[in-house]
């Protein structure tokens, strides 16, 4: 068979580093990467670092509102999709790159296949929220992570053979890095000036939490309230969540400071990780503040306990086991919720580290591969 698959930003080239691998293995895959995510590190490093292939096209189609830069992509897409006729087009997770991948596909009567389908944090004014649902109801094939996903979907009417529970893709390249980042955390920390459960990790790049100046500066307060010199927030900033700092004039608020390069060492700035990078920084936190549902997950696979900057999640699992909380931008809640002691079980919620090749096992099947 002859799959298509688009990728964009950095979660789902983690994903698809688990799943072209063992797919290219028995098929042909024409990668096509975006440009959603244009900077150096949340794109081009990822390919190098997770060993995946170079993208068969690149789009370069960074930038703009959601609407605008879906419209591009699938502006983009549908000339590919019509040269390169393939039997299926698979699409990862929630973003603008899915939904553009998900309504040329619908429309060129190419079957669907959508990994990590079945999510829902039932916030629809998210628009990851959104392009997840209609992801799912233009699907062939719906490749769940975890059986609260396959209830989510029976609860919309979509079930049967089309819904196949594969894992969580990535936590099969997480089983791979940790190890790795493991090995080197101490010596790399040390060069940063960090200790090894010494930091708390943030990243937050949501554009409900940075677009708007009292979203954002309600976060950099949030951010203020939780460092201190002797145990930093530690935050590789995301280039969308720097300009918004920029634009808005909060950097050195962040910072303690009154200018860009000032502080007072109680939050501290990096540029944005690579995939073993921010892996080396993640195991080696005492705790993590996210609004990235990547980040909950793999901050749940690293035994790492989780705030959430957002008062919903579609990783609802990480929070009935106690591994996650809720807070939103509630400043009390954040420092609460990091004060609680670590959970002293973690069922293995996410798979087996072997979800890549069931994905290809379940295309087969499915569409006679």
């Amino acid at each position: 068979m002859r799959i298509l698959t688009v990728v964009g930003n950095r979660p789902q080239f983690v994903k698809a580093a688990a799943v072209s691998r063992p797919l290219r293995a028995r098929h042909d895959e024409v990668l096509v990467h975006t440009g959603q995510h244009h900077d150096d590190a949340l794109s081009a490093v990822f390919f190098r670092e997770l060993d995946l292939p170079t993208p068969d096209h690149e789009l370069a189609l960074g930038g703009g509102s959601n609407l605008a830069q879906t419209a591009r992509m699938i502006e983009a897409l549908e000339p590919l999709v019509e040269g390169i006729a393939p039997d299926a087009m698979l699409v990862y997770g929630d973003t603008n790159s899915t939904l553009a991948g998900a309504l040329v596909a619908a429309d060129r009567q190419v079957p669907l296949v959508h990994v990590e389908a079945g999510m829902r944090s039932f916030d629809r004014r998210m628009p990851e929220e959104r392009n997840r649902v209609v992801t799912d109801h233009l699907s062939a094939l719906l490749l769940v992570p975890t059986g609260t996903a396959t209830r989510n979907l029976a609860a919309e009417g979509i079930a049967g053979d089309r819904v196949v529970d594969v894992g969580d893709v990535m936590t099969d390249v997480t089983l791979q890095v940790h190890p790795r980042a493991r090995d080197r955390a101490t010596a790399w920390l040390a060069e940063r000036d960090l200790t090894p459960g010494g930091y708390v990790l943030v990243t937050t790049h949501r554009a409900g939490n940075v677009d708007t100046a009292e979203r954002l500066g309600a976060l950099v307060d949030l951010l203020r309230a939780v460092g201190t010199p002797e145990r930093p927030v530690v935050l590789p900033l995301h280039p969308r969540t720097a300009a918004r700092l920029d634009e808005h004039g909060l950097r050195g608020r962040l910072l303690g400071g009154t200018g860009a390069g000032e502080g007072d060492g109680a939050v501290r700035l990096l540029e944005p990780a690579g995939p073993l990078d921010f892996a080396t920084l993640l195991v080696g936190a005492d705790r993590v503040l996210t609004d990235s549902g990547g980040v909950q997950k793999e901050a749940y696979l690293a035994g790492v306990p989780c705030v959430t900057l957002r008062d919903t999640t579609e990783w609802t699992e990480t929070v009935e086991v106690g591994w996650n909380a809720l807070v939103d931008l509630d400043a009390d809640a954040a420092v609460a919720a990091l004060a609680r002691p670590t959970p002293t079980g973690r069922p293995e919620i996410f798979g087996d580290g072997r979800a890549g090749e069931r994905v290809v096992t379940a295309i087969e099947a499915a569409l006679g591969g």
